[in-house]
């Protein structure tokens, strides 16, 4: 199997998880494709910097050819289908309950309680 069909399958893959399988349907939101391209420039940084000083090097003949800051096209298809199911995983659990404390969108709600720590060592010191 060349690269190519491997990371297309991960791509497929990926999305049957996100679209089918955990019905997190994250490349369906605005958001998802609004900070996917933050992704994307630090792979090619580091797509760029491992192929260029040919500290990873392909098989010509496993992938179609096309590169972009040294690294074949390939790789922006196998890292998008890792960076969606990681996060279709990481939303389908949170769903769940997984991790409850803290819950998502209390950060504020922490750090309140941090400062309350905070203000109470401050009255008891002085």
């Amino acid at each position: 199997m060349t690269y190519t069909a491997a990371a297309l399958l991960g791509v497929a893959g990926a999305l049957a998880v996100d679209l089918v399988v955990l019905r997190t349907r994250l490349v369906r939101r605005v958001v998802f494709w609004a900070t996917y391209p933050i992704v994307i420039v630090f792979q090619l940084l580091s797509n760029g910097i491992l192929t260029g000083r040919d500290i990873v090097v392909y098989d010509p003949a496993a992938i179609v050819g096309w590169r972009i800051a040294y690294a074949p096209v390939e790789d922006l298809f196998f890292g998008f289908a890792m960076v969606l199911l990681t996060l279709s995983v990481w939303v389908w659990l949170g769903r769940r309950g997984v991790q409850r404390e803290p819950r998502a969108g209390e950060g504020s709600a922490l750090l309140r309680r941090l400062g309350e720590k905070m203000g109470r060592r401050k009255s008891i010191d002085m």
